[in-house]
């Protein structure tokens, strides 16, 4: 169960993640809010299918790692829904 505390945290870390992969992958955004809506569900995704995959990293802090492994499944969500959107 999660606490309110850690779901905030989670949710802040799903939004710092959502508006870098905005910056990073242009073109493929829904806009700020959009983009941080996408980088919430991308942490889900990311805290999902990397432990699956084995990929594994840590960067010296939690946090730190939490928002590079969240800004990683937010670019794939935005890649995937914008090719989607094109086809």
């Amino acid at each position: 169960m999660m606490t309110a505390s850690g779901l905030i945290v989670f949710l802040l870390i799903g939004a710092i993640a959502g508006w870098l992969a905005g910056l990073i992958v242009r073109g493929f955004g829904f806009g700020l809010l959009g983009n941080i809506v996408v980088g919430i569900v991308g942490a889900l995704l990311a805290g999902w299918l990397l432990p699956m995959l084995g990929v594994g990293f840590s960067l010296g802090s939690p946090i730190v790692t939490s928002i590079v492994y969240a800004m990683i499944g937010a670019i794939v969500l935005l890649v995937l829904i914008g090719l989607i959107r094109r086809a």
